[in-house]
């Protein structure tokens, strides 16, 4: 899966994957907090670990979910075959939906902001194979995890022909190429895996975790808040009808908007979410653009247990578009280890 997002480890997956190492006899779980994409947890699910994935995203945790899904369990028998459900998807008529309404050109008509996300016809294609897919679902012809893994596929074909730089904050005054080709969804590789991957949409203060789970963090760290950021992706996967605002077309977001993302309050946030998460080992990924100075944070996580800092590699900075791509070349990406009292 090719998807540009903020934040993504998908560069270096193996060498954080590598630092973490594979599990043994004793060990608990590979518990991804912000899960994102789930570059990282894919990555630690090959290796053998279980995994628990959260985010409070629900497209991100499907997205991640569906990267780590066994043929074992979404065969698809009732729809015949994963090959067949993708073809009669791409097949399905387009209709007169949300994504229609409110992100192609004709809710300029309809609301008065022309919104040049997805074609009309695209953006119908988008409607009609999501309802297709909520049918499916609802008559038991697919269950919750050959659901999200065509949710996901669904995702992965809109960001194809979405007409963006890099996220749906905003859409382009002029249609990219890619904007204009015909949206089509592709079968992904499902893996022999039965580890296990549990999924849930928790604010990462809410996770339970125990002693032996490895816990990676990998939260926010500018002011960029995901649930705006990616809005349409969380209609398309919830299947809703929110009402939207705004040249963008925000759907409702502020209840999911990260404490991380405040200057003011991510370093004490971060600490606080450190030093209270039970397991005896808790890796933290953070960048040197980020909004906590990572000198004083782990001056503080010091006070209540042990600290590794391991520069991790230096990568391209996020480049949404040609002026972005003028202002830094590369970001330095560090690892930090926590290990508190109780695990020392």
């Amino acid at each position: 899966m090719t998807f540009r997002y903020i934040g993504s480890k998908a560069r270096f997956t193996e060498e954080i994957v590598k630092y973490v190492g594979k599990p043994t006899s004793d060990s608990g779980r590979f518990v991804d907090v912000f899960c994102g994409t789930g570059a990282v947890a894919a990555e630690a699910h090959k290796l053998g670990w279980n995994v628990w994935i959260n985010d409070h995203l629900i497209s991100a945790v499907t997205m991640a979910s569906a990267r780590m899904m066994s043929f074992n369990h979404a065969k698809f028998l009732n729809v015949g075959g994963y090959s067949s459900a993708i073809e009669t998807l791409n097949n399905v008529p387009g209709i007169n939906g949300v994504i229609w309404r409110e992100y192609s050109p004709v809710s300029l008509k309809l609301c008065g902001i022309e919104r040049k996300y997805f074609t009309e016809h695209n953006a119908q294609k988008i409607d009609g194979i999501r309802k297709v897919i909520s049918e499916w679902y609802s008559s038991g012809k697919i269950d919750g995890l050959e659901s999200e893994v065509l949710i996901a596929d669904l995702i992965s074909a809109v960001n194809r022909v979405a007409n963006i730089a890099g996220t749906y904050g905003c859409f382009l005054s002029k249609w990219q190429k890619q904007a204009l080709s015909e949206l089509k969804l592709k079968e992904r590789d499902l893996n022999d895996s039965d580890n296990i991957v549990e999924t849930t949409n928790l604010d990462a203060f809410e996770l339970n975790v125990t002693e032996n789970d490895v816990v990676y963090l990998d939260p926010p760290y500018t002011k960029r808040q995901y649930a705006s950021y990616y809005h349409i992706l969380e209609t398309i996967t919830i299947n809703d009808n929110p009402t939207v605002e705004g040249v963008s077309g925000l759907r409702p977001w502020k209840h999911k908007a990260s404490v991380f993302c405040y200057k003011r309050k991510a370093l004490r946030s971060l600490v606080e979410l450190i030093t209270k998460l039970k397991s005896k080992k808790v890796i933290l990924s953070y960048s040197c653009e980020g909004h906590v100075d990572l000198n004083e944070l782990v001056t503080e996580l010091e006070l209540t247990g042990s600290v590794k800092l391991i520069p991790l590699a230096s990568i391209g900075r996020y480049r949404p578009n040609k002026v972005a791509s003028s202002n830094g070349d590369t970001v330095t990406e560090y690892l930090v280890e926590y290990s508190g009292v109780s695990g020392l």
